[in-house]
């Protein structure tokens, strides 16, 4: 029995450590020989469920499917879009259910790890913070300079019946108007301390929720009855989020399927054209210029690759636009990359709350659209205080669909400009152009763990996983001989 016992023990710990350590491509035998794993075909990812391979197939049927039939049916009815996007709806649910559990033992667990690692815990929330706001200062200068420079002199003054409002939308826009500045700010501060636990987590408010996380993580004491709890949930969470990555590939098609149905080409004009294309353009240059340039400054490695490698996330955040729910599929996806555990549980979390360079990027485009369609021209000082404001407003956006557009009627009152029947059309494509915003959102968030990984050194301990892996089976074996 106790040579049975020790050999399972060690196999499962040599496997663990292999796995850990070897990268990827070799496998646990081929770390310890120097002989790499046989390269596999392309076409073997096709047939692994919740592959990138499959998520990418799947999105691009949606696209393609749902483009045929928007131009060859006149209007797709309402109720037939309603009844083929439930599948993707369910699926957009069960990730949504396990975001507040994820955060919840992701952030404990990690705080109880920094607490053990000597300054690296103030090393970690530094380099996490000043990335993320850094690179959310960045995309916003950017994109005011390429919108005041290029969109905004593609855009065309509009005529008094366009910027007619509705009696109807007319209420909306005034409840709106009627959000300050200085009442953001307020509500940003409020938002990260909880005045009741229970209806935090009853209403998703994540930042208060992650707040009371990090406090309940550094009082609890190592190893406590509490702790061993948790870390069962996280595995039980784990086993959930593996689930529903496997069966990613339909969730993400009739997600984006019954969307485009809604999407009629034919009636965009100029101006929401260039609103279209300038907020995609700002958004890739963005994402594949500046971040790139930013991530292989720090790391030294091929950003495009460990981009593509994490497929999984940032096509599920263009499917759900949703940063809260991407968020299993994010820390799965960096976690495969071999970003250690403390930072990725530490700052993913955080950056799905305060890592909106997406949204920060589209703010400037929507005000200046407002602007010139109006003949407004604004000032110097206008797009500095544009720039100021999307950078607070981004960081207090909620990760939620569309979140952001009542934010974008405070900023532009901020700098004089009425909101008029064009802000409806902002709204009408709002649903769009935030898919993209989300995955730029989560791209940074990707790019981001490698960054801090490199900056901060942390490093996962082996002999940590070794015990917990031989605490693990010590407990089947046990079982085992019970059940004999």
């Amino acid at each position: 029995m106790s040579t049975e016992k020790s050999e399972a023990i060690n196999t499962a710990a040599d496997e663990r450590r292999g796995s850990s350590s070897s990268p990827a491509g070799v496998d646990a035998a081929g770390a310890n020989n120097g002989t790499p794993e046989p390269k596999k075909p392309w076409w073997n990812s096709v047939r692994v469920a919740g592959s990138a391979t499959q998520i990418i197939i799947a999105a691009v049927l949606a696209i393609v499917i749902g483009i045929a039939v928007t131009y060859s049916v006149e209007k797709v009815p309402a109720p037939a879009a309603v009844l083929v996007g439930i599948p993707g709806r369910l699926w957009l649910r069960a990730l949504r259910a396990v975001v507040l559990p994820l955060i919840v033992t992701a952030m404990i667990l990690a705080v109880q790890r920094l607490r053990e690692m000597t300054g690296s815990g103030k090393t970690l929330a530094r380099w996490t913070v000043g990335y993320y706001v850094g690179t959310t200062l960045l995309a916003i200068v950017i994109s005011t300079i390429l919108t005041d420079l290029v969109w905004g002199r593609m855009m065309q003054e509009v005529g008094e019946a366009s910027l007619t409002v509705s009696e109807k939308d007319a209420t909306v826009f005034k409840e709106r108007e009627a959000v300050e500045i200085h009442m953001v700010v307020q509500d940003m501060f409020d938002s990260l301390i909880p005045q009741n636990v229970v209806h935090a987590l009853a209403n998703d408010s994540l930042l208060a929720i992650l707040i009371t996380a990090v406090v309940i993580g550094y009082l609890l004491n190592p190893g406590s009855a509490i702790v061993r709890v948790l870390e069962e949930i996280e595995v039980l969470i784990t086993k959930v989020i593996t689930f529903l990555i496997k069966i990613a590939p339909i969730g993400v098609f009739f997600l984006i399927l019954p969307n485009l149905f809604r999407l009629n080409i034919r009636d965009i004009g100029v101006n929401l054209g260039v609103l279209i294309g300038g907020g995609v353009a700002n958004m890739a240059i963005h994402l594949f210029i500046v971040l790139p340039i930013l991530f292989f400054a720090f790391t030294r490695k091929n950003p495009y690759t460990y981009w593509f490698a994490c497929s999984p996330a940032w096509l599920t955040a263009w499917g759900s636009a949703s940063s809260a729910a991407t968020l299993p599929v994010t820390m799965k996806c960096v976690a495969e990359r071999g970003i250690p555990y403390t930072v990725n549980k530490f700052s993913i979390p955080l950056g799905c709350l305060i890592n909106m360079d997406g949204t920060a990027i589209y703010f400037p485009l929507c005000v200046v659209f407002m602007a010139v369609t109006q003949g407004i021209k604004l000032s110097p000082t206008d797009y500095v205080i544009i720039c100021l404001l999307s950078t607070l407003a981004s960081i207090g956006t909620t990760p939620i669909p569309s979140s952001s557009l009542v934010l974008t009627v405070m900023i532009a009152g901020s700098v004089n400009v009425p909101v008029t029947g064009m802000y409806g059309v902002i709204v009408a494509i709002d649903w769009f152009l935030d898919r993209f915003r989300t995955a730029v959102n989560v791209s940074g968030d990707l790019f981001a763990a490698q960054v801090v990984t490199k900056m901060t050194g942390i490093k996962d301990d082996p002999e940590e996983y070794s015990s917990e892996e031989e605490g693990h089976v010590t407990g089947q074996v046990q079982e085992n001989t019970q059940r004999v």
